[in-house]
């Protein structure tokens, strides 16, 4: 199960390449390298099991964390504490690699709403970060937001009960009269396309999934309902071969220059440190409202 998206307007004009696997620090990166240079943005995945024990024996790992060693050292659970370690030293690294800088370097901070940011240094890298079971995946653009988020590819949600949370009425109508089987893999793949888009808007759970509306060219191209200019592109892949990446993608009208600093909003104005469990790293899957076990 695979599907790649195909842009218009603003947005890139080729279908989205794969995520980049990148098993440690080390690398490889000149692939993430390639990417940032050619259409300003990359996706990386991996498994938190490659990192973990270069990213733990790591000298730098404290200044690495920066702003979250406090919640690593506090963390109550030991598999939570190592999940967060090392999802932001991916981040790091892979932040780092497209600005070909050292990592230890960048400072990531956080938005109100828990979304990650960079300061200072590759202030106009935008990044997002996904994790669910041992999968990690970061996306990083220098043309604009970016959002990433990943389920399980087999994980079984209920359409029945989640339709009216997650589906505009167009989409659960397509949807109830799809097979069984299908119905469950696009239901799985809406859920993740519109996870992806809300946190590149910075918004995450705060945003009704079914105030926002999908639809499939004849490619099977996901499209996002009402941009008629085509700033929004979009991506779904099979990695891992077992996992869901969904990758959403706004074109600013002027990206910024590589080593440029573009302009800070209101909205990305970073703060202190995080809540202990921001939108972007728990995920809400289950009925609205309740945690489910797939956690970021």
């Amino acid at each position: 199960m695979s599907a790649t998206g195909a842009t218009h307007g603003r947005a890139p004009s080729v279908p989205f390449p794969a995520p980049c696997h990148v098993p440690g620090p080390d690398g490889p990166w000149e692939e993430v390298q390639e990417r940032i240079e050619r259409t300003g943005r990359a996706v990386v995945h991996t498994t938190w099991g490659q990192w973990l024990t270069p990213a733990l024996l790591d000298p730098r790992l404290r200044v690495l964390l920066g702003r979250d060693w406090p919640r690593y050292r506090q963390h109550p659970a030991p598999a939570g504490r190592l999940s967060l370690a090392v999802s932001r030293v991916v981040l790091k690294h892979t932040a780092a690699a497209a600005l070909q800088v050292p990592a230890d370097r960048l400072d990531l901070a956080y938005l109100p709403g828990g979304r990650p940011v960079l300061r200072g240094l590759g202030g106009d890298l935008r990044v997002s970060l996904t994790h669910t079971d041992e999968l990690i995946a970061v996306g990083v653009s220098r043309a604009g937001p970016v959002g990433v988020d990943a389920e399980p590819a087999g994980r079984r949600i209920s359409f029945e009960r989640l339709r009216d949370h997650v589906c505009t009425p167009e989409e659960a109508e397509l949807l109830t009269a799809l097979p069984e089987e299908e119905r469950a893999e696009r239901f799985l793949r809406l859920w993740t396309l519109k996870e992806a888009y809300t946190k590149a808007l910075g918004h995450g759970m705060r945003r009704r999934f079914s105030a926002v509306g999908f639809g499939w060219d004849a490619a099977g191209t996901a499209r996002l309902g009402g941009d008629t200019a085509g700033e929004w592109a979009f991506a779904t892949h099979l990695v891992e071969g077992r996992f869901l990446v969904s990758e959403a993608h706004r074109q600013d009208a002027a990206p910024a220059a590589p080593g440029g600093t573009r302009a800070a909003s209101p909205a990305d104005r970073p703060v202190g440190p995080p809540s202990p469990d921001p939108p972007h790293d728990t995920r809400v899957i289950g009925f609205p409202g309740r945690r489910g076990p797939a956690q970021r």
